[in-house]
Order: C-alpha cells, then structure tokens, then sequence
C-alpha cells in the first residue's frame, strides 16, 4: 500500500465516521475489504453531495457539479488518478467492475438538488429518492458481489427507504435551505412551506413513513443473498434508519420539534438486533 493509498483510506474513514454516524455504525460488522470499499464508495459520495450543498448559489452548484461528471470521467478513464479519494473510487470501480450508470444516476440526482426544489408527486420524489440514495444501494450491492438483478432492486428499494426516512427526519432544515421533499400533491396540492402548515406536513411525514415501510421490507427480502458479515453489516444500518421514524412517530410526526436522533444506547441494542436477527431465505416478487 502506497503512501498515498494510507491517506486516501484515512481521510474516507474520516469523513464517514464525521458524516454519516449511523452508516458507521453498522460499518464495523462488515468485512475488513467490503468496509473499505463502502468507506471509499460514501467518501465519493459525499464529495458530489457537497459539491452542491456548499454552494453558495444554484451557478456556482452547476460549475460544481459539472466538475464532477468530468472527474468520474477520469476515474472510469485509464489514467491512475492522485486525488485520494478518486483514487480510491476508481480502485474499487477497476477491481469490482462496477458500472457506471448509478454513479451517473447519483450526479444526476445531486443535480435535482440545485436551486429551489419543489415536488409535485409522490412519483417525482421516489424518483429522487432513486437517484440520491436507491443507485448508492446498487453500487453497495455490487461491491458485496450481488448480481441478480431482483436482489439489485432489493438493494435500490433499500436505498430509496432510508432517503424517505432522511427526509422526513430533515424536514425543516431541508425548508431553511429553500427545499421542500414533501410533495404538493400530498399537502393539499399547493406547493407551500411545511412550516406554515405543520399538521398538514406532520399528516404527510407520516404518509411518508409508511411508505418507507414498504421499501425497508422489501430490502429485508434481499438480505439473504448477501455474504454473512455482510448481511449484519447491512441489517443494522436498516434497523438503525427505520428507528429514526420510530422516533418520528413518538413525536406525533412534527416537524416542528427539532431532528430526531437514536441515542447511543438505542444503536448498541439495534446493533445487537442485527446480530441475533435472520434474513429471509427466499426472494419472492417485489414488493414496493
């Protein structure tokens, strides 16, 4: 391992443990190579989310982003790139064979993201959700060596429950930056703040949730495709995201009572829940 190659690995794992404290979490039950690919795979990751969220206006996210296909050009290109994390990025991409599309997919996601965002319909959020979150969980799958393609859309379901889940947990915040997930259609057909009507977004946050439900469901059935530690590794990070909708619902759903965390103590015991819990042992039709 190059010198370079220590620091790319360190400064992944940085940025997971900093940015995405439930991942990580479950990170640990994952085998030593899957956790470092996940960990250079979110490190990408969040260098394309951020490209947008630090911004300081929608020009500026486009410059950004526009950066960003032209680097994973390079990183599917046949130089060896320098950048640590591209390098660690392009890596996994050689070793693994990943494919591109989700990649592309997810930039196009973070390019919904740029400017004011409204949503029309449920169907326009899902597939957002798709893009941001459902192609991280196709290139996570890949990683682990999944290729059936009905274990694939598992995966992608996955994805897309924790993004809702992200959502409805996010909800002002996400309003504070000129966002709104929450589709017009579902609070009342008018694009308003959930702010000014918080019983109307509490009613949708929690229409929401359930549908999260379905997806997480359907990912629980994709499960038993994967490698053992990997399975753990990816059931704790499932139980740990559907446990900040539980804390949602403790909370009537309300959007004006500030993010909601799961105590440390609540991710010792869900973790442990992964460790005594099976996966299903059969793939039947979709669900979600």
């Amino acid at each position: 391992m190059t010198a370079n190659d220590r620091g790319g690995r360190g400064e992944a794992r940085a940025i997971l443990r900093r940015r995405a404290r439930s991942f990580s979490w479950a990170a640990w039950l994952l085998p030593r190579r899957i956790r470092w690919d996940a960990t250079a795979l979110y490190a990408w990751c969040r260098r394309c989310d951020d490209a947008v969220d630090d911004a300081p206006d929608p020009i500026a996210a486009c410059r950004a982003l526009a950066r960003r296909r032209v680097e994973l050009d390079d990183v599917y290109g046949d130089d060896n790139l320098s950048d640590p994390i591209l390098a660690g990025f392009q890596e996994i991409v050689r070793r693994t064979g990943m494919p591109r599309r989700p990649a592309d997919e997810l930039l196009d996601g973070m390019e919904m993201d740029i400017g004011c965002v409204r949503y029309r319909s449920l169907d326009d959020l899902l597939l957002y959700c798709h893009r941001v979150a459902g192609t991280v969980g196709l290139m996570m799958a890949h990683l682990m060596g999944v290729r059936d393609p009905v274990a694939l859309r598992r995966a992608d379901d996955l994805g897309i429950a924790m993004q809702l889940t992200n959502i409805c947990r996010d909800v002002i915040e996400d309003e504070a930056r000129d966002r709104v997930y929450l589709p017009a259609e579902l609070l009342g057909g008018a694009p308003v703040l959930p702010s000014a009507v918080p019983e109307r977004a509490a009613a949708v946050v929690r229409q929401l949730l359930r549908r999260a439900e379905r997806f997480y469901h359907s990912g629980d059935l994709g499960l038993s495709v994967l490698p053992g530690r990997c399975a753990l590794g990816i059931r704790a990070a499932r139980l740990i995201y559907a446990e900040i909708g539980a804390v949602l619902a403790r909370r009537n759903f309300s959007v004006m009572d500030g993010r909601a965390f799961v105590s440390l103590a609540r991710k010792l015991w869900l973790v442990l829940r992964a460790l005594a819990g099976s996966a299903p042992t059969r793939l039947p039709p979709r669900a979600a």
